[in-house]
This record gives structure tokens, sequence and C-alpha cells, in this order.
């Protein structure tokens, strides 16, 4: 199945030479533009997450277009369904068109330990940025379906196939209830 990411698409959202990276770059400094052109996201993800106006700034240049490219790209999808990457998903909302929420959960500081590992940041950023989300329970309430991965990648494999293949039975079960157009 096709998996559209919304952190992938802010990516390319922020390439140089984009509206979205020229907006940035008018509304944060010269400052964020590194000497080969690129945004200096480390540096903007310090001082977002120190300060909640620049945040919310950064959020609403982003977040619109983000959710816009994705709607986009879901509807041009052929698959029987697509699976849509939404870190920020309770925070920023306003996806209604999705048809189900899965979260991929885990406590809290197995998330943490994971984010010190992939973005090498220091344990008090890791922090402000954990307490920018919404919390565990938030994320759960909006959840049709969970998956836990706080153990192996086998668990983790096994359940997303078992996923998958509910998933797959509930589009083939809708299918054949629908009306049929001769």
């Amino acid at each position: 199945m096709p998996v559209l990411d919304a952190d992938q698409v802010a990516r390319e959202l922020v390439e140089p030479g984009m509206p979205a990276f020229e907006e940035i770059i008018r509304t944060f400094g010269a400052e964020y533009r590194l000497a080969n052109g690129r945004l200096d996201r480390p540096a903007l993800r310090s001082r977002v997450f120190d300060d909640a106006v620049a945040r919310a700034a950064l959020e609403a240049i982003l977040h619109p277009r983000i959710r816009a490219v994705l709607e986009q790209r879901a509807i041009a999808a052929t698959a029987p369904y697509v699976i849509i990457a939404v870190p920020l998903l309770v925070e920023v909302g306003r996806y209604a068109w999705l048809d189900a929420v899965i979260v991929v959960d885990v406590p809290r500081e197995l998330q943490r330990a994971r984010l010190l590992a992939r973005d090498h940041v220091d344990e008090a950023l890791a922090d402000r940025m954990l307490d920018a989300q919404a919390t565990r329970a938030e994320r759960l309430a909006i959840a049709d379906h969970v998956i836990d991965n706080s153990g192996t990648l086998a668990d983790l494999d096994a359940t997303v196939s078992a996923l998958h293949q509910h998933l797959l039975a509930r589009l083939r079960s809708a299918s054949d209830i629908s009306p049929r157009v001769p």
C-alpha cells in the first residue's frame, strides 16, 4: 500500500524555490537559509520549540499545504487504500477526508529515546518537542485502530499484516454491499 508521509511532504515543501520555503525565509529571516541555499532545519526547529508564536507561524505556513498535497496524492492513488502518516494529526486536525485513523503507539519514554537517537537533539529539546505534541491519551482517543510499536520488528510486522488483512476484508465487504451500476 502506498504510504504518504506528512514529514516527507514538509521536507519537499521547504526545498529552495518552493513557495513555503520563501514564506518561511520572509517570516523568520535570512539567517535560516544555509550557505547552500537550503533551509537550516535544526536552527528553525530550535527556534519554534522555544517560541510558541513562532511555532504557530510555521504551522500556519506548512500545515495547510501539507494537507492539500496529501489529499491530492491520496485521490490520485489507485491502491485499495492509502496510508497517510501524519505525526501531528491530533494537533492540526482537519483531515475529515480520512476514513480511519491508525495510531502507532509507544510509551513516552520509548518515544523520547527514539527521538533522541533519530534527531540527535539534546534531552531538553526532545522534551519540548514531545510536550508540543498531543498526549498519548489524546492520540489513542481518536484511533480506530492501534498498532503497538514497543516490541520487536517481528511483532510490528505481524500486527501490521493482520491489520492490512482486516482492512482489505472491510473493503471487500463494503464493495459487496454497495449498489452496483449496471
